[in-house]
């Protein structure tokens, strides 16, 4: 098979589609902006408590990085407990690294109930390191996690990592059994046919282009316009990750786009498999400008990574595939001559404190910035803050924390910086 620059998990899966109706809902309860993970994860929390919900969605469906990702549900935050500790002190940390366990069981419960077939498996996480530093570390940050979050890490000696991973030129690893594995694509459709099935309105190829306050007979709301026409809502959620554009302008400058690409190899044979991951585990390594890689359900090998740190466009996704393939034979010398097949990319968001956050802003809902840690805390965020929507006190240790923007307002939501950040995260690399 030629190299397709498609994403491999929309051939494994048939999207829902939302009915065409001709005009939008006049007045709803809640509209929410983006049918991915965080968009349709509180739309069908609030629609299973009898609110009236419109989900607003540029493309369709979980078209953005809620079908594109490598459907690694992972447990732990970007940062490193102790950076997050001496940030925000041991009580609000003790929270976080909570809720980011419970993020899992979180999409682990959604899955059961509403009967997704996505592959869900916890088949946990391996770390590998790049450097002896870097291995070095996991022996302080294993213990850190014991003794301040009760969460057992286990770190495996270099002489013992080939039980983990079928490659030799790491110094090391660390494994945490919580994280889990799935098919973004599917469990994304999942959502949005519960979502739907709830009772929310999902009004696909409606891109939102603006908000203005607006009251209608005494109640506080807001005019929503669209490509579509126009409709008001009491409360608007914004869940649109690395997709936030101008209608929302001051969510826009408090969050980076950055590109995350994606090959996948031709179905590999079992023996081979095996051999490349006796464990089946999501894996990533410790740099900074990383590689992240599985193997798929159909033993193909997923390999991504930041490629180009700008979105993905026809340049950079052909650019990356050639990049990846070379970092894929750096780790796997087997697969050498095994044929790429498939190749795309997709759209993260960071916050300049590589934090979740959430809350409001503007008088308006949203959860944003999960740095590449969004299947599981994407859908959290939504099912939380859908329920802070409807009255109740959620524990959410990411509502109220500092949201930085750009140092000196110097950053309108498009990011010339990204090639430079690119570099500096080489340099970092490299002196690490």
């Amino acid at each position: 098979m030629p190299l397709r620059e498609q994403n491999y998990w929309l051939t494994t899966v048939e999207m829902p589609r939302s009915a065409e109706s001709p005009a939008l809902p006049a007045r709803v309860d809640i509209a929410v902006i983006g049918a991915g993970f965080t968009g349709l994860s509180a739309a069908l929390t609030l629609a299973r408590r009898g609110a009236k919900v419109a989900v607003l969605e540029a493309e369709a469906i979980g078209w953005g990085a809620s079908s594109r990702n490598g459907g690694m549900v992972l447990t732990g935050m970007k940062l490193g407990v102790n950076q997050l500790i001496s940030r925000y002190g041991r009580e609000r940390t003790q929270r976080m690294y909570a809720a980011s366990l419970a993020s899992i069981d979180c999409v682990e419960q959604i899955v059961r109930e509403e009967e997704i077939d996505c592959d869900f498996s916890r088949c946990g996480h391996l770390e590998v390191a790049c450097k002896r530093k870097h291995f070095d570390d996991y022996a302080r940050q294993a213990e850190v996690i014991a003794r301040e979050f009760n969460h057992e890490l286990r770190v495996v000696q270099r002489s013992e990592l080939s039980s983990e991973i079928g490659s030799s030129i790491y110094y090391g690893g660390m494994v945490d059994e919580v994280s889990a594995g799935l098919n973004p694509a599917r469990y994304v459709a999942g959502l949005g046919r519960a979502a739907m099935k709830a009772g929310a309105e999902i009004c696909e190829r409606t891109r939102v282009e603006s908000l203005q306050r607006e009251s209608r007979q005494g109640e506080a709301g807001w005019k929503i316009n669209s490509s579509r026409g126009s409709l008001w809502a009491r409360d608007i959620f914004v869940g649109t990750s690395g997709y936030t554009g101008r209608a929302t302008p001051a969510l826009q400058k408090k969050i980076i786009p950055i590109g995350s690409f994606i090959i996948t190899t031709e179905v590999l044979p079992e023996q081979l498999a095996h051999e490349l991951s006796p464990r089946n585990r999501m894996i990533y390594d410790s740099k900074n400008y990383l590689y992240y890689y599985r193997l798929t359900p159909e033993r193909r090998m997923l390999f991504g990574g930041r490629a180009a740190f700008f979105p993905e466009n026809d340049r950079t996704i052909r650019r990356s595939a050639e990049i990846l393939r070379r970092g894929m034979i750096d780790v796997y010398p087997q697969l050498r001559d095994a044929k790429v097949e498939y190749v795309w990319g997709g759209t993260l968001d960071f916050a300049f404190d590589i934090m979740p956050h959430a809350g409001q802003i503007d008088g308006m809902y949203y959860a944003v910035g999960y740095a590449g840690h969004g299947v599981a805390m994407a859908t959290y965020q939504g099912q939380r803050i859908a329920e802070l929507i409807a009255g109740d006190k959620p524990e959410n240790p990411f509502v109220g924390i500092p949201f930085p923007g750009a140092p000196l307002g110097l950053y309108n939501g498009r990011p010339w910086f990204l090639p430079f950040a690119g570099m500096w995260y080489k340099v970092l690399d490299w002196v690490s």
